[in-house]
């Protein structure tokens, strides 16, 4: 069956998707120019015309999944409806307990970056750009008196931290760690940055 005849951003696309899933599947130092193209049917030579080596389509895939899951995090923190309830929504997607997906990829991209400089730069980017969107909700929600909350940056910083770590536990341990223990105990860290009780996180889903 012939394939159909994709415009060099779509190809692009189609390309960084499949080496997102591959790396998932088979962690960045074992994913090989030939994982990518044969999951797509393609030549190698068309993945290297795109993206040269290993290296650049590697820290493309990362450059595009963490663009997905920053228009994710927009879309959730955009919404119509107080602070507290998109401050909640953006945590419990983010957390492995929730929706979020590829946490094994960018657990492999942490460990990658150590020893790749453009990786390094993707994952800091992204690191950066949650950790603010987090803290300017915050800082809304303080100046709207949704709650209280000193120093929002902190807050997004502590918070993401919690979650990254509750991410590595449950998906390289499996069972580390309950999937309701860990939303606790993000509810509990989520309150206490903003001097709320528990049970107002609850109330503000209603």
């Amino acid at each position: 069956m012939a394939r159909v005849r994709l415009s060099v951003a779509e190809r692009r696309e189609e390309l960084l998707q499949a080496a997102v899933e591959q790396i998932e599947a088979r962690g960045v130092a074992a994913v090989r120019i030939a994982d990518v193209a044969a999951a797509l049917g393609v030549s190698n030579a068309l993945v290297l015309y795109h993206f040269a080596t290993k290296e650049k389509l590697v820290a493309a895939a990362f450059t595009h999944a963490a663009q997905g899951d920053l228009a994710r995090l927009r879309r959730v923190l955009g919404r119509r409806t107080t602070a507290l309830r998109r401050l909640r929504a953006a945590v419990r997607w983010y957390a492995p307990t929730g929706q979020a997906k590829g946490w094994r990829l960018w657990i492999e991209g942490w460990a990658a970056a150590l020893r790749e400089p453009a990786l390094q730069e993707v994952t800091r980017d992204l690191d950066r750009e949650w950790k603010a969107a987090i803290a300017e909700v915050i800082a809304e929600g303080v100046a709207a008196d949704e709650f209280r909350c000193p120093d929002p940056m902190g807050a997004a910083l502590r918070l993401t931290a919690l979650l990254d770590g509750l991410a590595v536990q449950m998906t390289s341990y499996r069972g580390a760690v309950s999937r309701a223990r860990a939303q606790e105990w993000v509810d509990e860290a989520l309150a206490r940055e903003l001097g709320l009780e528990r049970e107002a996180l609850t109330a503000s889903s209603r």
